[in-house]
């Protein structure tokens, strides 16, 4: 790792040390400050929070390259100004090591029927009749996935009786989610989906108390229907992403397997989009293993990946292969009956995507191959299938310190802490909690979904957590899911699971800071604001540390770098 000619990072390391603590340099340190390798940037009267193992706040900072070379005091970062030198003065502004997002798909959701911004079913219905009188009789219509009943008025569903009112005979195609479809009469008819149908393993096809059709396919269910081919992934895709979440300071996202619907050309435009130097964001990715299900299927899809574990360099990297093993929120496989049956008695207790021994089998496979797993799993009857595969291939070669990692895990018991701490498992969460909180009460019922995705339960056992969206599920806004961790507020019930608020400000940044470098094994080179790693950092709007909890939720970017260059600045900003 070079940081320039002539610099030595042993001592650039020993300067940070002691010089950001307020004390005097040494007399070597003194001698590399005072001008032989002057920094490209200082940034000097800030309030500096840098993610190490101290959690210090520092006054400023240098840069050469792409590479931090000091952090410290005023007078210290100074010491590395020359002739060329940039100075940047801060104004006690805020600034944080690059944030992230562990779980990540894409930024929008799609370019259906725009659902994000409705309130109401009856803006649901009405912006769904106004897409429908716009097309012709056999066109199908289809919404974006990026929406959530939760942020509805009624806190509810439409019905297929209701989509079919504001769209009569046009198959309608309502996405939610990752996981969910609604139909409406229209478009029960045109896929044949009756009462009669069998019910595909994995999948669930709902009804009412009366036993009638809602309209609701999850997860496997959703193959009955054949949708319109999105539009391929472009290099505009890329690029689009970069600047969307650039003004909230981020500078790493972290892909499970998907990214608008296909990874691995997607992957192959991000290594094309880095060798014409249009990178702007680091992005770290999981081969698609969601359909696997046998050690010769997984065998055959690692082939045709063409590509194995590690691949890439601090821009984009292949770490891993993202599994599945329950449905979403709608469909989590829980220990404990649902509260609300689907027409089902009160019998519904989640869905199972992958059948345990096919499961098992795939994870022994995959860890043989030497690559890194990570798995969805939503309820603790999941994590229970995760943990058990988890320990055979530990069985097999030991995956302790390997990273290996659970997403989302909402829903745990004591004693699956205590495995996950046991087999080294570190936990990706989300905030799904925030805008989905009165669904899932009526789902799973208060003492449940109270408890969803309870972080501090996971940091108090010692386990590696980190934060992320699950975007477009869930809005890509990471202060949004800080403020949420934090408060344990959400959009429209209140407070749930109070237990569960990250007081400490310093152990909430890093949950994305330098828990997510660590969460990916980069902890080294990137994740806080010390000599030698990647000079990824933001200046935020507010002072996170020390701001009310409620500020957190509109917190911005002012600027942002990445790699020692801006990529990123508000406009105003100076």
């Amino acid at each position: 790792m070079k940081l320039r000619t002539g610099f030595a990072i042993v001592a650039v390391l020993a300067t940070a040390t002691s010089a950001a603590r307020g004390q005097s340099p040494a007399p070597a340190e003194a001698d590399l400050a005072s001008g032989k390798a002057p920094a490209d940037v200082i940034f000097v009267n800030g309030k500096v929070f840098t993610a190490d193992a101290q959690d210090r706040v520092v006054e400023g900072f240098a840069v050469t390259g792409d590479r931090f070379v000091v952090a410290g005091t005023n007078d210290l970062v100074r010491r590395y100004a020359g002739p060329q030198t940039k100075v940047i003065d801060l104004k006690g502004r805020f600034v944080s090591p690059g944030i992230t997002d562990d779980h990540f798909h894409n930024e929008g959701g799609g370019t259906g029927v725009d659902l994000s911004h409705v309130r109401s079913l009856g803006e649901l219905l009405t912006t769904v009749a106004n897409a429908a009188a716009a097309v012709p009789a056999d066109t199908v219509i289809v919404s974006n996935s990026d929406w959530h009943e939760a942020q509805l008025k009624e806190q509810r569903l439409p019905t297929a009786g209701e989509i079919e009112q504001a769209a009569p005979n046009k198959p309608v195609v309502l996405v939610r989610g990752g996981h969910e479809y609604i139909l409406n009469i229209t478009a029960l008819k045109k896929w044949n989906v009756t009462k009669d149908t069998p019910v595909p393993a994995g999948g669930q096809i709902s009804r009412n108390d009366a036993g009638e059709l809602t309209g609701e396919l999850f997860d496997e269910a959703k193959a009955l229907v054949t949708l319109p081919r999105p539009k391929p992934v472009s290099m505009d895709d890329i690029l689009a992403t970069q600047k969307a979440v650039a003004p909230y300071g981020m500078t790493a996202l972290r892909i499970p397997g998907s990214y608008k619907g296909n990874m691995i050309d997607a992957y192959h435009l991000m290594k094309q989009a880095e060798a014409e130097g249009k990178l702007t964001l680091r992005w770290t990715v999981y081969m698609p293993g969601f359909s696997l299900r046998s050690a010769d299927a997984a065998r055959k899809a690692m082939e045709a990946w063409g590509t194995h574990q590690g691949e890439g360099d601090d821009w984009v990297k292949v770490d891993g292969v993202k599994l599945m093993v329950d449905g979403g929120f709608e469909g989590g496989h829980l220990s404990k009956p649902y509260l609300e049956p689907y027409g089902k008695g009160g019998t519904f207790t989640g869905l199972t995507v992958s059948p345990p021994v096919a499961y098992t089998e795939v994870v022994r496979e995959l860890n043989s191959k030497g690559w890194h797993v990570i798995t969805h799993a939503v309820g603790d009857a999941a994590l229970d299938e995760v943990l058990d595969a988890y320990a055979a291939a530990d069985k097999d070669a030991s995956i302790k310190g390997k990273r290996w990692s659970v997403e989302h895990a909402f829903v745990s018991r004591p004693e699956q802490v205590a495995r996950l701490k046991a087999l080294d498992i570190a936990v990706s969460a989300q905030d799904h909690l925030y805008l989905a909180a009165p669904v899932l009460k009526k789902y799973w019922g208060w003492d449940t979904a109270s408890e969803v995705t309870p972080v501090k339960t996971y940091l108090d056992a010692g386990l590696l957590v980190a934060g992320g969206t699950d975007s477009p599920v869930i809005p890509f806004n990471p202060f949004w899911n800080l403020y949420h961790m934090a408060s344990r507020d959400t959009i429209s019930d209140g407070v749930y699971g109070e237990d569960q608020k990250i007081v400490s400000r310093p152990l909430l940044l890093r949950l994305v800071t330098i828990n997510y470098a660590k969460l990916i094994g980069e902890e080294k080179t990137r994740g806080s604001i010390e000599p030698g790693k990647l000079a990824d950092f933001a200046v935020l709007t507010d002072d996170f540390l020390t701001a009310k909890v409620e500020t957190i939720r509109d917190m911005k970017a002012l600027s942002t770098w990445v790699g020692g260059r801006e990529v990123y600045r508000a406009q105003g900003y100076e």
